[in-house]
């Protein structure tokens, strides 16, 4: 009887280390962001809820300023938001960018190809330029050669924050987690399409 338990035993860590070994390794989604007034981490906080909603996958939200190379190179997807300054990205953002070759050293060897990427952004007015905002985040990661995804509107989540919208409402923040959902499962497409 002790020899069928120890024999049950075995046979049961067999199976559980098999079906360890299949599972797929998690998808890690980076969320980087700048935000002055809270608008657009509030907005960065949605992506992060999206990109949860799909089982397995890790999700790791920092400022821009706070994010370090190997938050770079070990995620699959990066979404990045940033608020609208003069009709296009913060300062912060784009130093975050310029990063990329001056402090991380992404090229010449292209880092983040393949890699999927994609952008979000908050402005004061309806028309203040957070589609150009959004472009130009999309535009920096074209230029690494990743992989760029849109949702929750064509070039990503955005939300007006002034004027007759106090601040990010129920759609713009359904929105971001569109967004997110959508980088997560195309991350999770590319992953699995990579090992084949």
């Amino acid at each position: 009887m002790r020899q069928a338990f120890l024999v049950g035993l075995l046979v049961s860590c067999w199976v559980f280390v098999a079906s360890a070994a299949d599972a797929p390794a998690p998808v890690t989604v980076l969320v980087a962001y700048h935000s002055a007034t809270g608008h657009t981490e509030t907005m960065a906080r949605g992506v992060v809820e999206g990109a949860k909603s799909l089982p397995g996958t890790v999700v790791v939200l920092k400022r821009v300023s706070d994010v370090a190379a190997g938050d770079l190179f070990s995620a699959d997807a990066i979404v990045v938001g940033s608020p609208v300054y003069w009709s296009n990205m913060a300062g912060d953002v784009k130093r975050f960018f310029d990063d990329w070759q001056l402090k991380f050293g992404v090229f010449p060897d292209f880092k983040m190809r393949n890699k999927v990427g994609a952008a979000f952004a908050t402005g004061g007015q309806v028309s203040g330029g957070k589609e150009l905002t959004m472009l130009t985040i999309l535009a920096a990661m074209l230029g690494n050669q990743m992989i760029v995804v849109s949702g929750g509107g064509a070039f990503g989540a955005s939300a007006t924050t002034e004027g007759d919208s106090p601040g990010i409402d129920a759609k713009e923040l359904a929105s971001a987690r569109d967004l997110g959902k959508r980088v997560a499962e195309v991350a999770w497409m590319v992953k699995r399409g990579a090992k084949n």
